[in-house]
């Protein structure tokens, strides 16, 4: 397992620029094409698990993280108010809910919405120090696959375990596991929001999703939320050190500091829970785990680029060919400079998935000659239908089978 930040380098996914300012990446073409495909994904999950997408915007009045209980408790991790005048200051926000909140506030909801699940996948900001940035793992500006559950008190349990089968999912597809779960728990001092009751029945609930999960885990006091307990998945850098990669969170506090309501059965006012959950964490450090898990060599779903077309002269070009690649939505670019063996050996230092030589013989016959990067990554059916010499249309098919995201 490498350092990302050197990856991210040579195949470059990612730069910092001293300009733009530390802690601050910027995604180049490549990096930006894998993200693109992960956050497509993942998007799609949540559609199919019943999320609505909404957008808003990365910051908020000073007013809004008062009541949200961010600026009491948070204010050291946030960047400072902006006053536009003397009587309105706006802040970045460092976190997505109390926006989510103001979504589920928009008119009123009946229990016949609930559980209402909404995602976004929006920048939130954390006024991080210098010394502990570092490449995509510790930024200040994040772009999190966040998502906020509005349910009755009955319907948490059966939401937490959902959220950890979403988050099975999108890891196996991703291509990795998690090294270990946390339930995160209040600690002592101030930090925390001071409601023994609540924080006592959203660790319960929590301990009893994880058993019904089957998932093993460790308690951790003093890591929660400020706000209310968590679990917390667990990865582990090239380094061997540990970081928080996504979360299922329990909250009772910011329901009722929005005054957040529903009419039930009876036609009686009751205060919905908040389960907060991101399947992925930020794109931001799950890219950072990713580029060390698969050493730069994604899985062709999310590969920044999936094909790349090799004439052996300028008279093989292969134009059928990349023409039914872009058609299939296939991330497709053709290489003309250099020889053939200097362009081979460039396509493995960029760790594309699929090579297609075009000669002559190729050509006249309508085909390409189709190298995998990884054929023992294949299944049976596939190796074959992936290498050797093949027709356009077969082989355009059987990659766009392997390319599709799962």
């Amino acid at each position: 397992m490498q350092d990302h930040r050197k990856l991210g380098r040579d195949l470059e996914l990612f730069h910092s620029d001293p300009l733009v300012g530390a802690g601050l990446p910027l995604w180049l073409p490549a990096g930006a094409a894998a993200r693109r495909a992960v956050e497509d994904y993942l998007h799609a999950l949540e559609r199919r698990a019943g999320y609505q997408h909404v957008y808003s915007p990365p910051l908020a009045k000073q007013e809004m993280y008062v009541r949200s209980g961010h600026l009491p408790h948070f204010a050291d991790d946030m960047f400072p108010p902006m006053a536009l005048s003397e009587h309105d200051a706006f802040v970045l926000r460092p976190s997505l809910c109390p926006h989510h909140a103001a979504v589920f506030a928009a008119r009123g909801r009946s229990y016949r919405e609930l559980p209402l699940r909404i995602g976004e996948i929006g920048g939130q900001y954390r006024a991080e120090r210098s010394g502990v940035l570092g490449g995509l793992s510790r930024v200040r500006a994040i772009s999190l696959n966040d998502g906020h559950v509005f349910c009755a008190e009955d319907q948490v349990h059966d939401e937490v375990v959902e959220s950890l089968r979403l988050m099975r999912v999108a890891h196996e597809a991703l291509g990795f596991s998690p090294s270990s779960f946390r339930l995160s728990l209040r600690g002592d001092g101030g930090k925390y929001v001071d409601d023994p009751g609540m924080w006592s029945a959203a660790s319960s609930v929590l301990r009893e999703a994880l058993d019904t999960a089957n998932v093993s885990y460790v308690e951790a006091p003093g890591e929660a939320a400020f706000y209310g307990p968590k679990i917390d998945v667990q990865v582990v850098d090239h380094a061997g050190r540990e970081s928080t990669l996504a979360t299922v969170q329990v909250d009772h506090f910011q329901p009722a500091r929005f005054d957040l309501s529903y009419v039930d059965a009876g036609g009686a006012r009751r205060r919905p829970v908040m389960v907060h959950r991101s399947v992925a964490g930020s794109m931001e450090r799950l890219f950072a785990h990713l580029i060390e898990v698969h050493d730069g060599a994604f899985p062709a779903w999310y590969a920044p680029l999936q094909v790349v077309v090799l004439p052996v002269s300028d008279a093989c070009a292969g134009g059928a060919f990349l023409r039914a690649c872009r058609v299939a939505d296939l991330r497709v670019e053709e290489w003309h400079a250099g020889s053939l063996g200097a362009r081979i050996r460039q396509a493995a230092a960029r760790k594309v998935p699929f090579v297609a030589v075009v000669g002559e013989r190729e050509a006249a016959a309508g085909a390409v000659s189709l190298r995998p990067r990884d054929a023992s990554a294949l299944s049976g059916a596939l190796s074959g239908a992936l290498s050797g010499v093949l027709p356009v249309d077969a082989a355009v098919a059987g990659l766009r089978q392997v390319c599709d995201a799962p």
